[in-house]
Order: C-alpha cells, then structure tokens, then sequence
C-alpha cells in the first residue's frame, strides 16, 4: 500500500484543474475504475493506488429535469432556474451536474427527451467561491 500522507489532496487538484478547465478524476492501477470526482482511493475496488487523471469532458446526457424549490446553496441564485442531469461520461463515470443550452420549461425539456441520447460537453461556471462543473449540450 502506497503511503497515503504522501498524495496531494485529489479534492483540491480537483478545483485547481476545473480553474483551469481540466476535468480530473482518479484511475485506479489495480481494476482499472475512475473514480470522479477524484478521491485518495478507489470507489469499485478500495486500493489506495489510484493516480490523476484527467477526462475529456465529453458525455451523453441520460436524463435532466428543473429545480422547483429555491437554489441549495446562494452561490447558484445567479444562474437558477437552471437545468441540471446525469450525465455518462465518455471514459464511464456517471455524474450529476448542471446542464446548460436548455431552458427549464416544460416544452424545452420535452424536446430534449426527444431527441434521444445528448451529447453534451464539460465546461466551468466561475461562482463566486469555488468553480462548478457544468454541461453543455453539443450542437
């Protein structure tokens, strides 16, 4: 087992990559599993030697619906109503975010489910704490 007080913090990696428009998760040596977002051990099988790696941003959107009740936390007042889904990543994690280019109506939200499976793409909402990870359904 490595040691683990000698790892960066993954969760801190994780905000200075999304700074900067990289999307990190951890991959795991032993079963080969992402973890995302990143962690100091692995989600499927538990060892501790997983390693940065950085994802490509592309996903399928699976499912999206609206916020009804006011935003969780005041950093998303600015942007709320928002869309927000799970979205499968290319590289296999599924993740929940905010979904951009659609509105929160009724009719946009159907037409989306109409069209099947939406690529969407990673991009960062600069809050006014920390940056967020949201996708952007591809044209």
């Amino acid at each position: 087992m490595s040691n683990v007080a000698e790892k960066p913090s993954a969760l801190r990696s994780y905000y200075e990559g999304l700074a900067r428009n990289v999307f990190l998760a951890t991959l795991c040596k032993s079963c080969q599993g992402y973890t995302f977002p990143p962690t100091g051990c692995c989600e499927h099988c538990g060892s501790w030697e997983v390693e940065p790696t950085e994802l490509s941003g592309d996903g399928t959107l699976l499912l999206a619906t609206h916020n009804i009740s006011p935003a969780c936390h005041p950093r998303f007042d600015a942007i709320a109503p928002y869309v927000y889904g799970h979205i499968r990543l290319k590289e296999g994690p599924i993740v929940q975010a905010i979904v951009l280019g659609v509105q929160p109506t009724p009719d946009d939200l159907k037409a989306l489910f109409e069209r099947g499976p939406v690529p969407v793409k990673a991009e960062t909402l600069r809050m006014s704490d920390l940056p967020v990870i949201a996708f952007r359904i591809a044209s």
